[in-house]
């Protein structure tokens, strides 16, 4: 078996949230993707880190922009997750949005938003991972959804 589909195997039985990282491109057009390599790192500072691969046709977007906002998705939203995954032009299209902090764009109805000022990137392997100062939060008591082992799910929590 080739080892970095083995490899790959055991990193998707590590149940993740899916996201959607989003930021303002060229012109600040609207952009966006969705991940599930998001992970709180710091209160203080309040800091959080997302990764993407060197391979992503997105990344200069990212690595140019000096904030981005992660919009933590509800299990009401895979369609959303879909959307923003898919290589469609205006992934914003039909997408309940607004602007942020730093005229960030913001999905609505999510269990979670992180607006962010990126504070650091550091080149990792095959990824760059992109650190971000928190400088607005939400949250809501939405069900999440789930990524786990290459598939989509969700899970119940007592509130």
């Amino acid at each position: 078996m080739d080892t970095s589909l083995a490899l790959r195997r055991a990193f998707g039985k590590f149940a993740t949230g899916v996201a959607v990282v989003t930021t303002n491109g060229e012109g600040g057009k609207p952009f966006g993707l969705t991940i599930n390599s998001f992970s709180s790192v710091s209160l203080e500072p309040p800091l959080v880190l997302w990764s993407l691969t060197n391979k992503s046709p997105n990344l200069e977007v990212f690595r140019q922009a000096s904030h981005f906002a992660i919009n933590i998705l509800s299990s009401e939203q895979r369609q959303i997750c879909n959307q923003f995954a898919s290589k469609i032009d205006d992934r914003f299209q039909n997408i309940n949005w607004f602007r942020g902090v730093h005229d960030l764009p913001v999905i609505r109805n999510t269990i979670a938003t992180f607006e962010c000022r990126r504070s650091q990137l550091v080149d990792a392997g095959d990824h760059v991972v992109f650190f971000g100062e928190v400088m607005e939060c939400e949250q809501s008591d939405l069900e999440p959804l789930v990524f786990f082992s290459g598939q989509f799910g969700t899970t119940k929590h007592d509130g």
